[in-house]
């Protein structure tokens, strides 16, 4: 209730987000996992030769959508809500360099990927929420 003590605890996590959460969860009610945005950063700059713009687009997609589908598998294996944040990047202008195409296009897919899974989805803007999947009602 609102009488009984709340605390946080944060865990910074960079990689293997899912499996991380599922062995510290303990018994916690909610997750805000803060940011999918960052998270795919991470994996674009372990995987991309930033001296010669190298890059391996399969390699940097099987890594990420590896993470997303093991944040994925936490949430399918507790009873906790997961509150997930990221950005939405494909509706401004198209990146001018092959890198910034190549995030753009792989954060939108592990975007779709969570919103799939996701029981509601929430577009904030201008600080409002805009629901663009409601979730669904039980059918009786």
């Amino acid at each position: 209730g609102l009488n009984s003590p709340f605390t946080w605890t944060t865990l910074e996590i960079t990689a293997h987000v899912g499996s991380q959460i599922n062995r510290q969860i303990g018994r916690s009610k909610v997750v805000i996992v803060d940011c999918i945005t960052l998270l795919a950063n991470n994996i674009f700059n372990q995987y991309i030769d930033q001296t010669s713009e190298q890059i391996d687009a399969s390699l940097i997609e099987q890594k990420l959508i590896a993470e997303i589908d093991e944040l994925i598998d936490c949430i399918n294996h507790t009873d906790a809500s997961f509150v997930m944040v990221t950005n939405e990047v494909g509706t401004g202008l198209v990146p001018a360099n092959k890198v910034g195409r190549l995030y753009r296009d792989l954060l939108g897919l592990a975007n779709q990927r969570l919103a799939d899974h996701a029981e509601e989805v929430y577009l904030m803007v201008a600080g409002l929420p805009v629901l663009i999947k409601p979730a669904q009602r039980p059918s009786t």
